[in-house]
């Protein structure tokens, strides 16, 4: 039986870990090839929890090739167009087309607003929000010459749709990536490309299950855990769960980018358990 994606090459990045690799196998798992893209190193002003490296990539094209999918993986960075227009188009050129364009890649940081450096607020909007242009507008060219559609989902957050202390840069691009979304998506419709976001609730992913973000749910606690912040969490989702796993965003996804959703473009979808109605 053929998959729900059988034929079709998917852009992905921030591939190496987490949920990029997630929505890379879960697309390789449907038939799907993989153009990957990461930038396996630091960022200046991210340190509450380490970055991807070279070997996290190697290990996304690892899994991806024993399910017998073909993978061409770049260390790119979002923040270069010229980077990013390259790995696209090497990935191309050795796939053969262009159908799907994930734009995953992010970083997460809290501070309390007036504490925020300059530095802080323009490295976050360069990454989650003109890193989603940027790769918008490396991959646009491919959908559009190969005449067949494509699909675009772009990763915002549960921030994207609502405010929460602390995460003003974060918010604000996340925010922002939907003003993206909904304006390609009118721009690009009658070339039969649809675009769309979805909106993640906290993923158990070390982006999260950091001290610094539990810390943030229990600021009086001078030993936030793992297991305070679970309790804690579970409260604020009307579902019985405190965090999603990357695959039930993987799975959204894939229902975005595939044939059963061909008239659906321009929309928010919250994979948040619930969290952004209460």
């Amino acid at each position: 039986m053929a998959g729900r994606v059988a034929g079709k090459v998917a852009f992905i990045t921030g591939a190496a870990r987490s949920q990029g690799r997630s929505h890379a196998l879960r697309l390789a798992e449907e038939g799907a090839d993989v153009i990957a893209v990461d930038l396996c190193g630091p960022v200046e002003s991210v340190r509450m929890y380490p970055p991807a490296t070279a070997e996290d990539l190697d290990e996304t094209v690892r899994q991806v090739e024993a399910l017998d999918r073909r993978i061409v993986a770049t260390q790119a960075d979002v923040r270069d167009p010229a980077a990013l227009r390259a790995a696209v188009d090497d990935g191309v050129a050795q796939l053969g087309r262009l159908d799907i364009v994930l734009a995953n890649a992010g970083v997460f940081e809290l501070s309390p607003a007036l504490e925020l450096s300059d530095d802080a607020w323009h490295e976050m909007i360069d990454i989650n929000l003109t890193g989603v242009w940027n790769t918008c507008k490396a991959a646009l060219p491919h959908l559009v010459e190969g005449g067949r559609g494509g699909s675009i989902v772009i990763t915002s957050s549960t921030a994207g749709l609502k405010g929460t202390a602390n995460t003003i840069h974060y918010t604000a691009a996340k925010h922002g990536v939907i003003g993206v979304m909904r304006t390609l998506a009118n721009e690009f419709g009658e070339q039969a490309i649809r675009v769309n976001t979805v909106h993640p609730t906290g993923v158990d992913t070390v982006m999260i299950q950091n001290p610094k973000t539990w810390g943030l749910f229990s600021p009086d606690d001078p030993e936030p855990s793992r297991e305070k912040f679970t309790e804690l969490f579970e409260t604020l989702h009307p579902l019985p769960v405190a965090y999603i796993d990357p695959v039930d965003v993987s799975n959204a996804i894939l229902f975005l980018v595939s044939d059963e959703a061909r008239y659906i473009t321009g929309v928010t979808l919250p994979v948040d358990a619930g969290y952004t109605i209460r």
